[in-house]
C-alpha cells in the first residue's frame, strides 16, 4: 500500500499542523511516512504546500510526483486548484470552502468552487461553521482532518487518538472542542454526494 497526499493552504493556516496530525497517526500504525514541506513564503498570507507519504513498506523519496497524489488536503480554495495537476485521475480533493483573502483581486469564489467541481472527485468543507459548531473557531485544522479521514488509509480511532494526544496539555475545553471538529469534519466528508 502507498497512499500519497498534497497538503496546501497559505501561511497562518496550520497546514504543517494538519500534516503532522496525519503523519503522528499513520506512524502510531506502524505505517511509513516521509514528508517534506516545499513552501516560499510561510509567513501569513504566504502558499504552504506539503508532501506526505505513507506506505506500508520504505519509502525511497520524499515528493509526490504529479499526477500521483492520492489526495488532496487544502485549507485554502484556490491553493487548492494551485496543485491539482498532482492529482491522479481517480484522486481527491478536499478543500475547504472559505478563502483567504490575500491578494489583490482575488477571484470569485463561485467559479473557484465551481472549477473544483469538475473534478471527478472533491470535498469543499464548510470549515468556518464547523469550527464553531465544535466550539472554537481555530478547530478549522481539526475539521480538515476529520474530513480527509474518510479517505486516509489511516484508522478513525488512531486518529482521534493522536488529536487527543497533541492537545493533552491544553485546557479541557479545548481539548473537547478538537473532539468534537474532527467528528464533525468526518461527517461532513460522508454527506457530500461527489
Amino acid at each position: 500500500m502507498k497512499f500519497d497526499v498534497i497538503l496546501s493552504g497559505v501561511g497562518g493556516q496550520g497546514v504543517l499542523s494538519v500534516t503532522s496530525i496525519i503523519a503522528y497517526a499513520a506512524m502510531n500504525e506502524g505505517l511509513h511516512v516521509r514528508q517534506s514541506e516545499v513552501h516560499g513564503m510561510a509567513q501569513r498570507g504566504g502558499a504552504v504546500l506539503a508532501h506526505m507519504r505513507i506506505s506500508d513498506e520504505k519509502i525511497a523519496g520524499d515528493l509526490v510526483p504529479k499526477g500521483a497524489a492520492d489526495l488532496i488536503i487544502s485549507m485554502e480554495p484556490l491553493e487548492s486548484l494551485r496543485y491539482v495537476s498532482y492529482l491522479k485521475p481517480d484522486g481527491i480533493l478536499v478543500t475547504a470552502a472559505e478563502p483567504f483573502n490575500n491578494i489583490v483581486n482575488y477571484p470569485d469564489i463561485e467559479k473557484i468552487h465551481s472549477l473544483i467541481k469538475q473534478l471527478p472527485k472533491w470535498r469543499i468543507v464548510q470549515t468556518a461553521s464547523l469550527a464553531k459548531e465544535a466550539g472554537l473557531a481555530k478547530t478549522v485544522n481539526t475539521v480538515m482532518v476529520g474530513a480527509a479521514s474518510c479517505f486516509l488509509p489511516v484508522k478513525t480511532q488512531t486518529l482521534e487518538k493522536t488529536i487527543a494526544e497533541i492537545f493533552s496539555k491544553k485546557d479541557s475545553k479545548v481539548i473537547e472542542a478538537n473532539a468534537k471538529a474532527f467528528r464533525l469534519g468526518q461527517d461532513a466528508c460522508g454527506s457530500q454526494n461527489k
